[in-house]
């Protein structure tokens, strides 16, 4: 059985972000585990480029106004070691991040984007799925039956 000590929850503070901070606030309660709250700031000013395709990224704002928003995440559970992250750069610090941690697992939400959306914006969660040394598990918000 996998042994959890360690799991980062990269955010980009959107709603499929934050349901995948319940998982992961969960998993950490259960295995008594240390969550690290990441949110990785472009680097790129206002656009990035990922492959050929260019994606525009969120408006400049201040690092504090990140750090307060980082801070709302929060785990019910007081056992729960949490420690928030502000970085600089795309998925490889992501990556780096989580090699630095010795994260055990990556829960990262996903907009479950395809065809040209996709295309055009890409997928942090796939680039970070196939070139993680740890397992990831992607959450999407559930479409109402």
């Amino acid at each position: 059985m996998l042994s959890i000590h360690t799991i980062l929850h990269p955010t980009d503070f959107s709603d499929c972000s934050r349901y995948a901070f319940r998982l992961a606030g969960m998993l950490a309660s259960e295995q008594g585990a240390r969550l690290v709250i990441l949110h990785v700031k472009p680097t790129l000013g206002p656009l990035a480029a990922h492959g050929k395709a260019l994606a525009e990224v969120q408006p400049e704002v201040s690092e504090e106004k990140l750090l307060e928003i980082l801070h709302q995440f929060r785990v019910s559970d007081p056992k729960v070691q949490v420690e928030h992250r502000l970085a600089y750069g795309g998925v490889q610090e992501i990556l780096r991040q989580a090699s630095e941690i010795r994260a055990d697992l990556i829960v990262m939400g996903t907009h479950g984007r395809t065809g040209f959306s996709w295309l055009l914006m890409g997928s942090v969660a796939e680039l970070v799925l196939r070139e993680a040394k740890c397992p990831v598990v992607t959450v999407k918000i559930p479409h109402p039956v």
